[in-house]
């Protein structure tokens, strides 16, 4: 009775550990996703719906947004053309707007049952992004398991999870974009191309079979090849870009079917699963075409081309092989042969497809080869490349990219120990050299790499334990049996991979959940909502520009067909936004109307070349071009004008400045079109704690640019340009200085920092606060006690500021024309017409105009309206900024120790219909006083080694009467 008991209790003994042995890695697994979900959403609350405002990370996130909006409107379907963007002629969004917006307005929907609200679907969205990063851990499982068994497949899976790098970042909640889709269904597709190739190798489909019409032999190589097929369209419909895998296993393709056939292998079994899987990537791209030509990043005829050349490729090689064994060749001629017709092949679509080629070559240049890219590449943060790419992945993975190389070498070398090859080996090979090409070609695609790391580690890991003559599976009762030096060596396994993500190594901040709990909304978004939301209340709709009544012909959820020719013809009162791309989307998604440039990078050139335009003249030419259609980028304002053939109705109407495009990214600005930063430099000697250094500071060929004559200067001068709003938050702008420890001064252009909305008196006050606590900088002023700057603790100043509004918005009106008679003033003499201003932030400031007198007579034109009588039900703004006067004073004077004596002086109203019309208006100079008034053309200083001044207040009366004493004379910090 005693030994069946124990036997039956052995036997259960035996059932539970093989039960566990069989399926321990579900639980582990299982904790690795809910780990990965809780890195991704403990900054939730930071990013969640406020007060029906999305609060998303990174620019594109917001497009995203609009493309999840558009298309709960008009489910299921995706935007076929945008016109809300890239005004004047709308673009096709290509890699916005598919797949991977689909499922999550789908999944909002289910949540939503039937009919989410927006908050629902917001939710649903930056939960999803998360979600799908977790996903990830399940394929990357299964590849690793292929390579290294079970422990290889749990290694890849918790290296996955540990990389605080690309990866991370771009899929934390708020960061809805499309990077986790194509990381997700990358990674399905390689696992599905893994399975076909080696079914085929082990069911050896064959030309024979097919033409026998042996479906029952050639079942199961099709099922798999024809899920490959399918899960390389899934990615590419979530990303476009993504043909560069159909390049990938295209190139894998050529090298394997050429390494079988030098081994006397049949090619015929992996070119089955290159055609049929190849092919119906081609059938499934081309029913998503929609939009003609090889644009690599829409859905066009590119990406089914591509697909269609590799399905062809490999059945040729195929046929190619049989013959050359028909004709006796030499087999070792055979890829030579090869690989001449695939050259020829470039040359000839050099030749006669030049645009096709254009397209290939451009995007390997710029995405895949580490061959340095394009200028203007070097501009966008994420497309730059890696200064130091060892240490770029070292930030990113760790020890476990070094460690990667190693598995990668364990792979190679296997067939020199007689060890079994797969053909998915050289397809795993291929895939990771160029998944690290890439990484070393473009910051963020180490967000592919992550990956080829984690999957490669598997290897390392199992043919470690191989050479060490462990055995994983080994039973409890075996263990007894591991050497001192196994676990010695397991031990620095372990600490060689996950060490340096881990504390205490890992540098603090830097581990994967630290940085998941700093994730937040972003910081240009938050301060530009302020001005999006004006825009959106206080400008006419779109198709109302000056009350013509086509807004409802430009619905925001509407469908809009590719118009032919590519631009779409807008109906008159359709008007856009000029600003820098990095805010098109911002502009688009909030403030819901048309911005000419966009994180698309589409227009930059144009809107690079307007913001450095030398003067107004010029501006309005470049923007009058822009309507008409017609090039301006490297054209003055009479080759612009030339060029014209009519009038368009389209018009740019605003113009939007932030602190950032007059600081940092003005080097970027400054390079899409040209003529580069340097011109816009000045090399000067400062003091700086006492010490004299050479640094370098904005000239006046910047100062005479569209962008900061009207962002630093108001429109200061200028006929056609009024301030219509600036946001509450102020910013010091000048010009930053690095001083590194050894004293050496590093230039880092202009700059500038944000201070709380607050106000403007409040801004002014606290920069005052600083500047007097710097005073020992003698002529710096101290930002930061301490700055990061290569890896160097370094003390960072600003030179030359000034306190300005982050994000300004300008309109564009004709102005009003003052024309008047001076008699008695002499030719020659200068005509001042000004008036007092005042920003819905209680910042003051004075317009000043100027015209010559000609015969006793004179001409100007100023766009400020002494009154505020129009709105957007009219067709115009409602300007947040009003006179403070009644009317202009005009007057002559002569300037004279900052100051102007008036001689001669008359005043008038300018209304806003006047200066929205261009209507004429008539005044008559008469004998002044005598009044003393500030020179218009002086500007206030603030010096180094004076007592900053009381800041100069008005106290206007309120409605009630009480006094208030928030306005304050703007004020420049030097």
């Amino acid at each position: 009775m005693s030994t069946d008991t124990e036997s039956v209790e052995s036997e259960t003994s035996l059932s539970v550990l093989e039960t566990l042995e069989k399926w321990y890695h579900v639980p582990v697994l299982g904790f690795v996703m809910i780990f990965m979900l809780w890195t991704r959403l403990q900054s939730y609350d930071n990013v969640s719906m406020a007060d029906g405002q999305a609060r998303l990370s990174a620019v594109d996130s917001w497009y995203h947004w609009r493309t999840v909006q558009w298309t709960a409107e008009n489910y299921p379907y995706t935007m076929p053309f945008e016109i809300w963007t890239s005004f004047p002629g709308g673009r096709y969004v290509g890699q916005f707007g598919t797949l991977f917006d689909q499922i999550l307005v789908t999944a909002g929907f289910i949540v939503g049952l039937g009919n989410p609200t927006t908050e629902t679907l917001y939710t649903v969205a930056i939960v999803a992004v998360p979600v799908m990063a977790a996903l990830v851990v399940i394929p990357v499982f299964f590849i690793g398991r292929r390579l290294g068994g079970t422990i290889g497949g749990l290694v890849a899976a918790v290296i996955l999870a540990l990389s605080p790098g690309q990866f991370l970042s771009r899929t934390t909640v708020g960061q809805l974009q499309h990077h986790v889709g194509e990381v997700l269904f990358m990674a399905i597709a390689v696992l599905a191309m893994m399975v076909a190739l080696r079914v085929a190798e082990q069911d050896q489909p064959i030309w024979e079979l097919i033409k026998a019409k042996d479906w029952y032999a050639l079942k199961r190589p099709t099922q798999y090849s024809v899920l490959a097929g399918i899960a390389t369209a899934l990615y590419i419909w979530v990303w476009p870009p993504g043909v560069v895998l159909v390049g990938i296993f295209g190139i894998f393709f050529t090298i394997s079917l050429c390494a079988r056939y030098l081994r006397g292998l049949s090619p015929d079994h992996l070119a089955y699963v290159g055609a049929v899987s190849m092919g119906v990537t081609a059938l499934t791209t081309l029913a998503l075409v929609e939009e003609p030509g090889g644009n690599a990043t829409s859905f066009a005829l590119l990406q089914p081309m591509v697909a269609a050349l590799v399905a062809v490729g490999c059945v040729f090689m195929a046929w190619l092989a049989r013959k050359w064994d028909g004709l006796n060749i030499e087999r070792n001629y055979y890829p030579i042969a090869i690989f001449g017709l695939i050259g020829i092949s470039f040359v000839g679509m050099a030749v006669i497809l030049p645009d096709l080629f254009s397209t290939i070559t451009d995007n390997l240049y710029r995405r895949v080869l580490p061959l340095g890219g394009t200028p203007t590449d070097a501009t966008i943060s994420e497309a730059q490349r890696p200064d130091n790419f060892g240490q770029h992945v070292f930030n990113e993975f760790g020890a476990a990219f070094f460690t990667m190389l190693g598995g990668l070498a364990f792979l190679l070398l296997r067939p020199l120990f007689g060890r079994e090859w797969r053909a998915e080996y050289t397809l795993l090979i291929v895939w990771a050299l160029f998944l690290t090409s890439m990484a070393a070609t473009q910051i963020r695609f180490a967000y592919y790499l992550v990956l080829a790391v984690a999957v490669l580690n598997a290897v390392f890991v199992a043919d470690i334990a191989r050479l060490l003559n462990l055995d994983f599976r080994r039973s409890a009762q075996s263990i007894r049996d591991v050497e001192t030096y196994q676990v010695i060596a397991i031990f620095l396994v372990v600490m060689m991979l996950f060490m340096p993500l881990l504390p205490p190594i890992a540098a603090q901040g830097s581990t994967a959940w630290e940085r998941g709990a700093h994730a937040g909304p972003s910081g240009d978004a938050m301060v530009w909502q302020e001005s999006t939301d004006w825009m959106l209340e206080s400008t006419p709709e779109p198709g109302n520009w000056a009350g013509e009544g086509n807004q409802d012909q430009l619905e925001y959820y509407g469908t809009y067909d590719y118009p032919e020719g590519g631009d779409y013809d807008y109906p008159p009162g359709a008007y856009g936004v000029i600003s820098w791309w990095d805010y098109g989307h911002l502009i688009t998604t909030n403030a819901e109307r048309m911005p000419h440039s966009n994180p698309f990078q589409s227009n930059a050139r144009s809107s690079s070349w307007y913001l450095q335009a030398g003067d107004e003249a010029h501006g309005e030419a470049i923007l009058d071009g822009i309507s008409a259609g017609v090039a301006v980028t490297d054209r003055s304002a009479d080759e612009i004008r030339g060029a014209i053939d009519e009038d368009g109705h389209e018009d740019v109407q605003y113009v939007m400045i932030d602190d950032q495009m007059a600081g940092g990214k003005f080097s970027a600005i400054a390079t899409w079109s040209g003529p580069g930063m340097d011109a816009y430099r000045t090399a000067e000697p400062i003091s700086v704690m006492g010490t004299e250094i050479e640094a370098t500071t904005t000239n006046e060929a910047y100062e005479d640019t569209m962008l900061a004559s009207l962002y630093l200067e108001d429109a200061e001068g200028m006929e056609h340009y009024r301030l219509v709003h600036e946001s509450s938050t102020y910013s010091i702008v000048g010009s930053q200085i690095l001083v590194l420890p050894n004293g050496q001064a590093v230039d880092i252009s202009t700059a500038a920092e944000r201070f709380a909305a607050g106000g403007y008196t409040d801004a002014v006050a606290e920069a005052e606060q600083q500047f007097e606590m710097a005073e020992a900088t003698d002529q710096a002023l101290l930002l930061n006690n301490q700055h990061l700057f290569q890896g160097m603790l370094t003390q960072q100043y600003v030179h030359n500021a000034q306190v300005v509004s982050a994000v300004k918005t300008f309109e564009r009106v004709e102005g009003a024309t003052i024309t008047g008679s001076a008699p008695g003033v002499a030719d020659g003499e200068t005509v001042y017409a000004q008036v007092e201003l005042e920003t819905e932030p209680g910042r003051t400031f004075t317009y000043t105009q100027q015209a010559t007198v000609e015969d006793e007579a004179f001409e100007l034109t100023v766009p400020y309206a002494t009154d505020n009588e129009l709105g957007p039900e009219d067709g115009y703004s409602d300007s947040a900024v009003e006179a403070l006067d009644e009317e202009y004073t005009i007057f002559v004077g002569s300037p004279e120790d900052g100051e102007i004596e008036r001689e001669y002086i008359a005043t008038t109203e300018v209304p806003e219909l006047a200066v929205v019309e261009g209507e004429t208006l008539e005044v008559t100079l008469e004998e002044g006083d005598g009044e003393i008034v500030p020179d218009p053309d002086a500007q206030p200083e603030l010096e180094m080694d004076e007592e900053p001044d009381e800041a100069e207040v008005e106290e206007p009366e309120d409605a009630d009467g009480s006094e208030t004493d928030d306005t304050v004379d703007a004020r420049s910090i030097r």
